[in-house]
């Protein structure tokens, strides 16, 4: 299934680089791979992920190894990366919609 990553989206996972350059440049690589593993896994099945209880229809994938939850939703079309967010974060403050 196609994923599309909002422009919020892609301004979190920028954010996030750009932190991990600053501060943690030799986790560039292996977070990038975990984030990459999660939307193929998402791509492949959607439904994987727990539903929020913020939300209905927007469910959160844990990075596990890595402080951080995509938030997503599933249709027929595709999988729409909505934001990616610090665990430590209020999840879905200002989440375009």
């Amino acid at each position: 299934m196609r994923v599309i990553f909002t422009q919020a989206a892609l301004k979190d996972l920028d954010d996030i680089l750009n932190y991990l350059q600053t501060n943690f440049p030799t986790l560039i690589g292996p977070f990038e791979r975990r984030v990459q593993a999660i939307v193929t896994r998402l791509s492949k099945w959607p439904e994987s992920a727990p539903l929020t209880k913020e939300r209905p229809g927007l469910r959160a994938a844990s990075l596990v190894r890595y402080p951080y939850r995509i938030f997503y939703r599933a249709t027929d079309e595709a999988i729409e990366i909505i934001r990616i967010r610090h665990t430590s974060q209020r999840p879905l403050d200002d989440s375009p919609e």
